[in-house]
């Protein structure tokens, strides 16, 4: 089961390397986006597999970590966070959904059509939520340290 979970994770890495080529992601930032990539399906899957949450949850964990995983990339390479954030969250974006909504609904089958839509819908809403979620606290904790560290009586030491 694991070994099937490592695999899927390493071919969703190479899949991402792709997009990310394709985006024009280029020297160090191109591995460690696509490692946001393949570490996000392996949470993704962890949490879908052993945990046995239901699918919105799944994503959302999965999404928070691929933020914070883009949040703390971005700050140690130095490259806007966006670079990191969409590559880490493509394996997770639900392009099957759409197209089996589509498809139903090209079909006639409006019921079909309408039930996989709002569940497409509900898992994209769960994404940006958890993106949205991780993104705020990192923009909070950095304004809050900023005004700390703004008065000279406090200094950060490391």
């Amino acid at each position: 089961m694991i070994t099937s979970i490592i695999i899927n994770s390493v071919y969703t890495l190479i899949a991402t390397l792709g997009f990310n080529i394709l985006e024009n992601v280029r020297g160090k930032n191109l591995i460690f986006t696509s490692l946001g990539g393949g570490l996000t399906w392996f949470v993704y899957l962890i949490s879908s597999s052993h945990i046995n949450f239901s699918s919105a949850v799944c994503f959302f964990i999965a999404s928070v970590f691929a933020s914070t995983y883009s949040e703390i990339m971005a700050r140690i390479l130095k490259t806007p966070v966006t670079t990191f954030v969409i590559g880490a969250i493509i394996p997770l974006v639900p392009g099957g959904g759409m197209y089996n909504t589509m498809l139903k609904s090209i079909q006639g089958n409006i019921n079909a059509s309408l039930s996989t839509g709002l569940k497409t819908l509900a898992t994209a809403g769960t994404i940006a939520v958890g993106v949205f979620f991780v993104s705020s606290v990192f923009k909070a904790s950095s304004l809050f340290k900023k005004r700390l560290f703004k008065n000279k009586k406090f200094k950060l030491h490391c």
